[in-house]
C-alpha cells in the first residue's frame, strides 16, 4: 500500500475539462490530462482493502489496488503489467465506461470513490507514451483457424486472447472499418478514433487480420467459414433499436439514434455518408431516451447548431444519492448530469410519448406527451405507471431521435441461415460460462448472447469467449479468466 493515510489526506479531484462554449466548436476530446503530482495523490487515495470490493465491481475483474499502488510509486511499467493482464483495451473503458468499479468502492461508502477509471486512462495512455506498448505477436502458432464475426469491443478483446493463444484469427466487419460501436457507435469528443486505429493498427501487427466491407450471410458465404475455420465467435452486437409505434411515426424526421450518431462519427472522419443526411442544424430536436446514447444525440446536436435540445424520459428522475433500495456495493441508479448535458439541454421525465404531429405540408412539427406516474414497490421496483391527465403538452420539433435502447441482435442473414438457437429475448443462446451455441464449433459473446449493455462486459465475454474456443480447439487454455488472476 503506498500510502496509508492517503484517503485521509486527499479528496477526490476530477480532470479540467474546457468550457462548454468553446468545446463545441469541435469534436475533440475536451478533458485535461492530470498532472503527475495529482495523479499521486488520487493512488494514494486507495486504501488496499483486505477485500476488495471494487474488483467484484469490475466485470474484467482488474487488479485495482495494485495498479493504484504502482501509480502511487510511479511505477509505470508494473502499473501496465497489471493494468492489461485482466483488460485488453483500458484506453476505451478508461473513456466510456460507467465505472461500476467505483460505485463498489470501499472509501465510497462515506467519502467519493477513488478515481479509478481515470488512473487506468493514465496508466495506459502513459505506457503508450513511454512505449511499454508494442506489438507481441505469439511465437508458436497452433495452425487452428478462428473467424470473429464482428470487430465491436467484443470481437475485438476475442480476436486478440486467440491471437495470443497462437490461432490465426481474422475479424470479419461488415462496415468499413473495424471497430464496431467503438468506430460509429460513440461521438469522437468522448472517444477519439485515433485511439481506436491505434489499438487496431497494433492488432495487425501481432498478426490478427481484419476484412472489412464483409456481411457474412450475405457477400460473404457463411458454408466458405464453416469449412476453412475449426471455430466462429458471434459477436455482431445487439443492434435492432427499440422503436415508437404512435400515429405519426412515418413522418420524416424521426430517425433511430445511432443512424444519426454513425452519419456524425463518419464525417469526422472523412468518409462518405450514405443515404439522407440527418443534422440538427437550425431545428428543435428532441431526443427520447434518457441513457448515454442519448446524452450522445445531445452532445452532437448541440455542435450541429440546433436550435433547442430537449431529452425525454419514461421513468422518473434518479435519486443523487443513494437510496435503501440501492446499498453500497451494488451499482446505484442515480442522477447522471453528462459532459453533453452541461453544454445545454432541457431534461424531462415521467414523459410518456402520445403522437408525433405533422404541419399541412406532412412535415414533422410536433411532438405530443403526457406525465405519468410511477408505481413502486417495497423494494424500489417500477410496477408501472398511469398517465395524469391533464398534464397533456405539445413540444415543437423538426427531429426525433430514439434513444431507447436496443431490442436484440439483426436474425436476417447470418443468424437464420447459421440455425443458431435463441433465446427468450431474441438474443443467441449460449450458456454464461461455456458460450457455445448449439452448433458446436459456433461461440457467441457480447450483446449478440447477453443483450444490451456496457462496453467493459462485452470485453469481459470476449476474453472468456476465447479461453472457451482455445479449450474446445486444444483441449486446455493457458489464457486466463477473470476468476483467476493472471499476470501477462
Amino acid at each position: 500500500m503506498g500510502k496509508v493515510t492517503g484517503f485521509f489526506e486527499y479528496e477526490r479531484v476530477s480532470p479540467s475539462k474546457q468550457e462548454p462554449k468553446d468545446r463545441l466548436q469541435h469534436y475533440n476530446e475536451f478533458l485535461d490530462p492530470l498532472p503527475a503530482e495529482q495523479l499521486n495523490k488520487q493512488a494514494a487515495r486507495c486504501m488496499d482493502c483486505g477485500v476488495p470490493f471494487c474488483q467484484s465491481g469490475c466485470p474484467l475483474g482488474n487488479v485495482i489496488p495494485e495498479f493504484n499502488d504502482a501509480v502511487y510509486k510511479g511505477d509505470w511499467l508494473n502499473a501496465a503489467e497489471i493494468l492489461l493482464s485482466t483488460n485488453n483495451f483500458p484506453e476505451f473503458t478508461g473513456r466510456i465506461c460507467p465505472a461500476p468499479c467505483e460505485s463498489a468502492c470501499v472509501l465510497g461508502i462515506n467519502k467519493s470513490p477513488v478515481s479509478i477509471e481515470e488512473i487506468e486512462k493514465h496508466i495506459i495512455e502513459i505506457a503508450f507514451e513511454k512505449g511499454f506498448i508494442k506489438a507481441n505477436a505469439p511465437l508458436i502458432r497452433t495452425g487452428k483457424k478462428v473467424a470473429v464475426i464482428g470487430s465491436g469491443p467484443a470481437g475485438l478483446a476475442a480476436a486478440a486472447q486467440l491471437n495470443k493463444a497462437g490461432h490465426e484469427v481474422v475479424v470479419f466487419e461488415r462496415d468499413d472499418v473495424p471497430g464496431g460501436l467503438l468506430r460509429y457507435g460513440i461521438p469522437d469528443f468522448k472517444l477519439q478514433k485515433d485511439v481506436v486505429e491505434r489499438r487496431i493498427t497494433l492488432m495487425e501487427e501481432e498478426g490478427i487480420v481484419f476484412k472489412c466491407n464483409s456481411n457474412v450471410g450475405e457477400n460473404v458465404e457463411l458454408s466458405t467459414l464453416l469449412r476453412d475455420y475449426q471455430a466462429l465467435v458471434l459477436a455482431g452486437g445487439s443492434t435492432i433499436p427499440r422503436d415508437l409505434n404512435l400515429p405519426g411515426r412515418e413522418l420524416e424526421g424521426i430517425y433511430p439514434a445511432m443512424d444519426f450518431l454513425k452519419q456524425q462519427n463518419k464525417r469526422v472522419s472523412g468518409r462518405k455518408v450514405d443515404g439522407k443526411e440527418l443534422t440538427a442544424t437550425g431545428k428543435n430536436v428532441i431526443v427520447i431516451g434518457g441513457g448515454d446514447t442519448g446524452s450522445d444525440c445531445i452532445g452532437t446536436s448541440n455542435r450541429h447548431g440546433a436550435k433547442s435540445v430537449t431529452q425525454f424520459e419514461i421513468m422518473p428522475m434518479p435519486p443523487q444519492s443513494r437510496t435503501e433500495h440501492m446499498p453500497w456495493p451494488q451499482y446505484p441508479m442515480l442522477l447522471k448530469v453528462t459532459s453533453s448535458h452541461e453544454e445545454g439541454a432541457h431534461r424531462n421525465w415521467a414523459v410518456n410519448t402520445q403522437k408525433f404531429n405533422a404541419d399541412e405540408n406532412g412535415n414533422l412539427k410536433s411532438l405530443s406527451v403526457i406525465e405519468v406516474q410511477w408505481e413502486m414497490d417495497t423494494n424500489g421496483r417500477a410496477l408501472g405507471f398511469k398517465e395524469i391527465p391533464g398534464t397533456e403538452k405539445e413540444y415543437p420539433c423538426e427531429l426525433v431521435l430514439l434513444a431507447m435502447g436496443f431490442l436484440y441482435p439483426q436474425k436476417q442473414g447470418l443468424l437464420e441461415k447459421l440455425g443458431v438457437e435463441l433465446d427468450e429475448r431474441g438474443n443467441v443462446k449460449a450458456t454464461e460460462g461455456l458460450y457455445q451455441t448449439n452448433i458446436a464449433k459456433v461461440f457467441a459473446a457480447g450483446d449478440m448472447r447477453r443483450g444490451q449493455s456496457l462496453v467493459v462486459w462485452a470485453i469481459s465475454e470476449g476474453r472468456e469467449t476465447a479461453r472457451k474456443v482455445d479449450e474446445y480447439l486444444m483441449g486446455y487454455s493457458k489464457l486466463p479468466s477473470k476468476d483467476a488472476v493472471a499476470y501477462a
